[in-house]
């Protein structure tokens, strides 16, 4: 082969992996605020997006997640028709990698329960994003804080905030957990077959989406997580919770992989959206049908939640889209420690306003040190960014 064919041949594979158009993108000059704005809305969608499906049947979750990731998929066609950006397949993976991660939830809830599962990979999730970032860790540039000290407390009282949200503890009535409308055409619903029931949950967690079943079931209805030893069915649930965070950490790598390795790129975050919930929407619809062969094609489906699960799914999206918009305007060991523990004060503020299922004066006094807590590490990332 010609040294020019050789030549020829590695632009094209350069292309194909960082981008499909080779337009030169002139950079964008952001200003901070509309970074720190970016973090509020990410905030309050994030922990706001279960509230549309929280009275509804969500089975064993694949079918939602896959309603979900639709809804998600709707907003990045909407932003690309928008801001028409050059299409990166890399950034792609991103959202595979965010989607693997979310599938893990259901195995880590049978397995260790929301409370030690949602520390876990919470803060897994804060740990890989800030540590990613701040050391430079898989091919992105480092990103230093102007005030390293009041950056690396954030990252410690996000932590201890996530800790402290897993001791609140939630006042949830059956009836409100049953409320549901089922399809009379599917005779096979997930109450029927083993007695249970499941609900939509959001907690201190800012991106994921969590299936929380009442345990009614007899041993012929366990799964085969519930059916292990103590021992290993604990050992494989922190395991799994681990790598789930550490997955939801980074699934923004491959965006600011590319934005810090290709000059033509855009700076703004909100131009790799489209890629990244393209990867999402691809590995959700994926698993899926792996779902629906391993049903035999007889795939646990409840109609009543499509809506719901599409509403949530844009509300999630619209969050992830400011959330890339802020990591590039603040970096993300400013935006991280801000976004993944913000979320937990909207939604208990929901669970306490709204549905009532945080009350009695311990939880409320537990919860507003959390509260203390969230808004201190906001107010540090936030100031953090500023130089010394």
């Amino acid at each position: 082969m010609s040294t020019s064919s050789a030549h020829f041949l590695a632009n094209i594979t350069t292309d194909f992996y960082t981008g499909l158009v080779s337009t030169t993108t002139p950079p964008d000059t952001t200003p901070p605020y509309v970074g720190y704005v970016c973090a509020l809305v990410a905030v309050i969608f994030y922990g706001s997006n279960f509230v549309p499906v929280k009275q509804f049947e969500t089975g064993d979750g694949m079918f939602f997640q896959w309603i979900l990731c639709s809804g998600i998929f709707i907003v990045g066609l909407v932003v690309n028709i928008v801001r028409r950006s050059i299409f990166y397949p890399l950034a792609m993976v991103g959202g595979v990698v965010w989607c693997t991660g979310n599938l893990c939830v259901v195995p880590i809830l049978k397995t260790i329960g929301l409370s030690l599962g949602l520390c876990l990979w919470a803060t897994a999730n804060l740990l890989a994003g800030w540590f990613s970032a701040r050391f430079g860790m898989f091919g992105i540039k480092k990103e230093i804080p102007g005030n390293e000290i009041m950056n690396d407390i954030s990252v410690f009282l996000a932590v201890l905030s996530a800790v402290v949200y897993t001791q609140v503890k939630s006042d949830i009535s059956m009836s409100q957990v049953i409320q549901r409308v089922e399809d009379p055409d599917y005779e096979t619903g997930i109450t029927q077959a083993t007695g249970s029931s499941s609900r939509l949950v959001s907690a201190a967690e800012s991106e994921t989406i969590y299936i929380v079943q009442t345990n009614t079931q007899d041993k012929q209805g366990l799964s085969f997580f519930e059916k292990l030893p103590p021992l290993e069915k604990r050992l494989l649930g922190i395991t799994l919770a681990i790598i789930s965070g550490i997955f939801y950490g980074l699934n923004f790598t491959p965006a600011i992989y590319i934005q810090d390795r290709i000059k033509s790129s855009s700076k703004n975050g909100i131009d790799y959206v489209f890629a990244h919930v393209c990867g999402i929407f691809m590995a959700s619809t994926l698993y899926f049908i792996i779902y629906v062969i391993y049903q035999r094609n007889k795939p646990k489906i409840y109609p009543t939640v499509i809506l719901p699960g599409l509403l949530s799914g844009v509300m999630w999206a619209v969050a992830t889209a400011c959330f890339f918009v802020a990591n590039e305007v603040l970096s993300e060991p400013v935006s991280f420690p801000i976004i993944n523990t913000g979320p937990a004060l909207i939604a208990s503020g929901w669970g306490v306003l709204l549905f009532k299922e945080i009350t009695g004066k311990k939880n409320l006094l537990i919860l507003s040190f959390a509260f203390c807590l969230t808004i201190s590490t906001g107010v540090l990332a936030g100031f953090s960014k500023s130089t010394s």
